[in-house]
């Protein structure tokens, strides 16, 4: 009786083992894809949220100095394209400025999801073997300087969620629930 069960256990333990999810191949590149998935969906849905009306809205009281919500999401886009470029190793694609021309939030809406999809590109070609890759970036005084390509790609996440922070504060301002507040409710 006691080899039957002992034999049962080894065959359970070596299923368990056997179907044990396995690490993806590139983890770090995956955490850093995931991650760029998960603000870019806080940033697309806060986009759809704000009426089109309120994307002229800026906090009360502060200077005129401070975006407005729809500058805010222009300067995001703006962004997305200068990070991912760099970390391409290619001049920017986009030619607009998108916080300083597109007000409309249907534009707007599109300017953005044309940025996440311009580095959806570059953040889905990195593995871990080109994640550390050493890449020429512009520096001061018409330089160039070697970095990481990751260091390029965590400061644009590190400046997506930064402005998402600055959109929640808009979106709370206006009694709207941010998407990952929603999310984290349900």
């Amino acid at each position: 009786m006691k080899t039957i069960v002992t034999g049962i256990l080894v065959l359970a333990a070596s299923t368990a083992f056997a179907q044990a999810p396995q690490p993806p191949a590139n983890p770090l590149s995956t955490y850093l894809k995931n991650a760029e998935t998960t603000i870019q969906t806080n940033i697309a849905k806060s986009a759809e949220k704000f009426a089109e009306a309120d994307y002229g809205f800026r906090p009360a009281g502060v200077s005129t100095e401070v975006r407005t919500f729809g500058q805010l999401l222009g300067h995001i886009a703006n962004s997305n394209y200068f990070y991912c470029s760099r970390a391409k190793g290619e001049p920017s694609p986009n030619k607009t400025d998108f916080e300083k021309t597109v007000t409309a939030k249907a534009d707007m809406v599109k300017a953005l999801a044309g940025s996440f999809a311009y580095c959806d590109g570059v953040y889905g070609a990195v593995t871990d073997a080109t994640f550390t890759e050493m890449i020429s970036v512009p520096g001061p005084n018409n330089t160039t300087r070697q970095v990481a390509r990751t260091q390029v790609l965590i400061a644009n996440l590190a400046h997506n969620n930064e402005h998402y922070g600055n959109l929640v504060t808009y979106m709370r301002a206006r009694s709207i629930v941010p998407p990952s507040s929603e999310r984290g409710s349900q």
